[in-house]
C-alpha cells in the first residue's frame, strides 16, 4: 500500500467510481483553487526538485503538496503523511484528489530524477487548471463578431 492508499485490490465498478469522484474533486471550486495555488509554490521553489513519500525531509526538501504547505506557512512535521483524510483536512481538499496528488508524486513518476518529477509534477498540476470564464468577456465577444 503506497502512501496514497491507493491498490491493485480494486474492482472494475469501484474504479470507474473513485476515477469519478477525483475528476469531480479536481474541477470543483476548492480543487482548483488548490491546483492554482500548487502551480505557484512549485514556481516559487527556489531548487526545482521533489521528494517522494514524505511531504518534507530533515533537510527541508518537500513533495508537490509539500511545497504548497511550505508556501502557506504551515508546520508540517506533526503531519503524518500516511493519513490522507488528515492531508485532504489541512489542505481544505477531498480526500480523493490528496490521494491523487501523492499517487503522481510518489508512484506516478517514480522513474525520474527529483529534479525531473518536479518537471513532470508541474506540468501535470498546470495541466488541470481550467482557464477562467467570464461571461461577461464571452458576451462581449460574440456581440464583437455579428
Amino acid at each position: 500500500m503506497s502512501r496514497a492508499g491507493y491498490s491493485d485490490d480494486i474492482d472494475g465498478w469501484a474504479l470507474i467510481r473513485w476515477r469519478g469522484q477525483v475528476a469531480s474533486a479536481i474541477r470543483g471550486a476548492r480543487g482548483q483553487k488548490f491546483l492554482r495555488d500548487l502551480l505557484a509554490a512549485l514556481d516559487a521553489m527556489p531548487v526545482k526538485r521533489l521528494i517522494r513519500d514524505d511531504l518534507e525531509n530533515e533537510d527541508g526538501e518537500v513533495c508537490a503538496i509539500g511545497a504548497l504547505g511550505k508556501a502557506r506557512g504551515i508546520d508540517m512535521a506533526p503531519i503524518d503523511p500516511e493519513e490522507p483524510e488528515v492531508v485532504a483536512s489541512i489542505f481544505d481538499i477531498a480526500q480523493q484528489l490528496a490521494r491523487e496528488v501523492v499517487y503522481m508524486n510518489d508512484e506516478g513518476y517514480s522513474y525520474v530524477t527529483p529534479e525531473g518529477r518536479y518537471v513532470q509534477m508541474r506540468k501535470w498540476v498546470a495541466g488541470l487548471i481550467e482557464p477562467t470564464s467570464h461571461p461577461q468577456l464571452d458576451t462581449c465577444q460574440g456581440n464583437a463578431e455579428q
